[in-house]
């Protein structure tokens, strides 16, 4: 999936692996990565991000592109992954998580990687530069929520040292809560 050439990376990950941040003209490459995520997901048996295959996009990726909350990954001229970074808590997040403790936290969204890079760690590589190759001014914890029925994700983020906070039912099924302290954004 190329991008567009203007990019200016701030960032690495892997020596191979440059960080972006995503701009309108990225916008078909972003929505082609995840339906094709849901269409390997829904090969696997998962009706996780079904929605995106009917053109139902939940977290509205244009408008976070446009936001300047979408990070891309890239290796050479291919899109090897992204991740949304939030600043301020959608509705989704709110019927998740309630109404406590969203001015001090980044809601990762939408982390996904090209099948063509699978099996070499990048999910766990863009997880930790979430963590610490940014910085987001009075934020100091990262939340996210996945699939709960997912084992295999829910255990992905306790192994990159995300604390389980429980469940939450939704109207779309049940997901689980996660949540990591980081070090202060700074003002």
């Amino acid at each position: 999936m190329p991008l567009s050439t203007r990019m200016n990376p701030i960032g690495m990950i892997e020596p191979d692996i440059h960080v972006h941040q995503a701009k309108t003209e990225d916008t078909e490459a972003v929505l082609q990565l995840l339906v094709s995520t849901a269409e390997w997901l829904k090969s696997k048996g998962s009706s996780q991000w079904n929605a995106l295959l009917r053109g139902e996009d939940s977290h509205r990726t244009p408008e976070a592109i446009g936001r300047g909350e979408v990070y891309l990954f890239r290796r050479g001229g291919v899109l090897a992954g992204m991740v949304m970074l939030m600043q301020k808590a959608s509705p989704w997040d709110r019927e998740l998580w309630g109404e406590e403790g969203h001015e001090s936290s980044i809601y990762l969204h939408r982390l996904t990687t090209n099948r063509e890079v699978a099996g070499r760690n990048l999910g766990e590589a863009i997880v930790r530069w979430a963590e610490s190759g940014i910085r987001f001014p009075g934020k100091d914890r990262i939340r996210l929520d996945c699939v709960a029925g997912n084992e295999r994700l829910n255990e992905f983020y306790l192994k990159c040292g995300y604390t389980y906070l429980g469940k939450a039912p939704n109207g779309m099924g049940e997901y689980s809560k996660f949540e990591k302290v980081i070090a202060s954004g700074g003002g």
